[in-house]
């Protein structure tokens, strides 16, 4: 059977994981977990309903060589998170390239063109409409697959279209009701207009960033604040803030490498300060469990859970 799909992101020389799982991009594991059960009892030789010969060797080609390696791709966090970084590099290109962007089916030309308030629930709407049937026939399955695609594609540049959009300009306040005639005076009270725009970008891209990780979104996180990266890479808080990111993913030397960047850009860093010291004395207590054989048991469970151990409750554990 030909599996070879031409639309959407696989337009574009990506293979679209979501997409052969029908899950929205932003599915958490869990969802991944359960969507990729189901279709995976849909479709083992061992389960399937299958009438003939026929049907059984394209329900176990397209397990083997889609749904396997989806699953293999977004269930592992590590792999899940590059691969996310990825799509959101993706649909900020597309945005740029919008005009060159085919959309061929009806709903792909329903989600370019919602209102912004409906995005979201029209997107997964349509993505959950469409798993109810995805593998029940297994002919027009490439077909489908191309139209979820298509949907995603059309997601990411909405999304990358409002990442990328300008916040407007901050009025300064005024202090006083009574004009000022020293005009040294007015300089000192008004910024200039350029760092008060970027700094309003930044507190956008930490807004998003800090939503996604009250979430346990790590990976769009860790997305978000590679972007406010890019526009201010000597920002103490960005630097602070991907490390706890890369720290709740167990990714224990690149939170270590931003957390001494925070602290080089600000001793008084208050978040690198609060997790340096404990992450220190966990990557030593992981060398020395490596040294004489026996892995450390604090960060073994952190390995296990993300949750537990150590760095469990990263940010202050139930909210207040």
């Amino acid at each position: 059977m030909l599996l070879k799909i031409e639309r959407g992101l696989f337009k574009y020389d990506l293979t679209d994981h979501h997409a052969v799982l029908c899950v929205p991009v932003d599915a958490d594991i869990t969802e991944i977990r359960k969507r990729y059960l189901k279709i995976a009892r849909r479709l083992h030789p061992d389960t399937n309903a299958a009438a003939n010969a026929a049907d059984k060797e394209a329900s176990s080609e397209f397990l083997s060589k889609l749904v396997n390696p989806a699953y293999e791709k977004l269930s592992v966090e590590r792999n899940r998170a590059e691969y996310i970084i990825v799509l959101s590099q993706m649909g900020k290109r597309l945005v740029q390239e919008a005009t060159s962007v085919e959309i061929h089916t009806e709903l792909g030309k329903q989600l370019a063109t919602a209102p912004e308030a409906n995005i979201d629930h029209l997107y997964k709407t349509a993505i959950a409409k469409i798993a109810e049937t995805q593998y029940d026939s297994l002919q027009p399955v490439p077909q489908i697959i191309a139209q979820i695609s298509e949907l995603n594609l059309v997601y990411l540049m909405r999304t990358a279209a409002k990442s990328l959009a300008a916040p407007p300009p901050v009025q300064p306040k005024s202090t006083s009701a009574t004009p000022t005639s020293n005009p040294t005076k007015k300089n000192q009270d008004v910024p200039p207009p350029a760092p008060v725009k970027e700094d309003s970008a930044l507190e956008h891209y930490f807004r998003r960033a800090q939503s996604l990780i009250d979430k346990n979104q790590f990976a769009p996180a860790q997305v978000e604040l590679q972007d406010a990266l890019k526009l201010e890479p000597k920002n103490s808080r960005c630097h602070s803030l991907i490390g706890l990111v890369y720290l709740k993913q167990n990714q224990l030397k690149m939170a270590k490498i931003h957390f001494d960047n925070a602290l080089k850009l600000d001793p008084k860093d208050q978040i690198a300060l609060e997790w340096k010291p404990k992450l220190d004395k966990a990557l030593g207590q992981k060398s020395s469990g490596s040294n004489t054989n026996s892995p450390s048991k604090t960060v073994g469970k952190s390995d296990n859970s993300g949750n537990g151990g150590l760095f469990g409750g990263l940010f202050g554990g139930k909210k207040k």
